[in-house]
């Protein structure tokens, strides 16, 4: 009878821990064929015809479309730079430099992937858009109350993502600019 429950016992914590590491692999990724630099993360092996086992189980869970290899990369961010998840209740800095790219968005979404932009203004902030300093860097506000400058309004309560996507980059290829460049997300405030 002990050898039983024993056996019972080590069938669990198995099952516990290889499901717990798929669970990890596919939300975190972080050894896995993630790119992350900073709070942004990208699977880049995303739109390859030939994807490793994580991404393409990572797509199928999340069920996005993904861009493919010549088309661009997507980052997202679901924390600031400090660690702390992104709320709707705070207001956030993002500044810095984006790798070479021919044209970026910025889109702010809820945990389902719906846009959280107010109704009636731009669903994204793209890079023609905005007001850059003479170094070519950029300083983009994200919240629900009105910021000076460069201002993603988002409607709502709760946590949300930003979601950077770079068309026609060289991120990630090995040549030209790297994934380094990526901005910083500073909390600046909350209500």
């Amino acid at each position: 009878m002990r050898f039983v429950l024993r056996l019972l016992l080590m069938f669990a914590v198995a099952l516990a821990f290889g499901f717990g590491l798929s669970y990890y692999a596919l939300t975190d990724g972080r050894y896995f064929g993630v790119l992350q630099s900073g709070p942004w993360t990208a699977w880049p092996d995303a739109g390859s015809p030939n994807p490793n086992p994580y991404t393409r189980a990572h797509v199928v869970r999340v069920g996005n479309l993904p861009l493919g290899q010549s088309e661009g990369l997507q980052f997202t961010a679901t924390t600031d730079s400090a660690g702390e998840p992104l709320t709707r209740a705070c207001t956030y800095a993002i500044a810095g430099t984006t790798p070479v790219a021919t044209f970026w968005t910025l889109v702010a979404v809820d945990g389902a992937g719906r846009n959280l932009a107010r109704p009636g203004a731009a669903m994204a902030l793209r890079s023609g858009d905005i007001v850059r300093p003479e170094d070519g860097s950029i300083s983009v506000h994200v919240g629900t109350r009105l910021m000076p400058g460069n201002w993603l309004e988002i409607v709502g309560d709760g946590p949300f993502s930003l979601v950077l996507t770079l068309y026609d980059t060289v991120a990630s290829s090995g040549f030209g600019a790297a994934v380094e460049t990526l901005p910083s997300i500073t909390r600046e405030g909350c209500r």
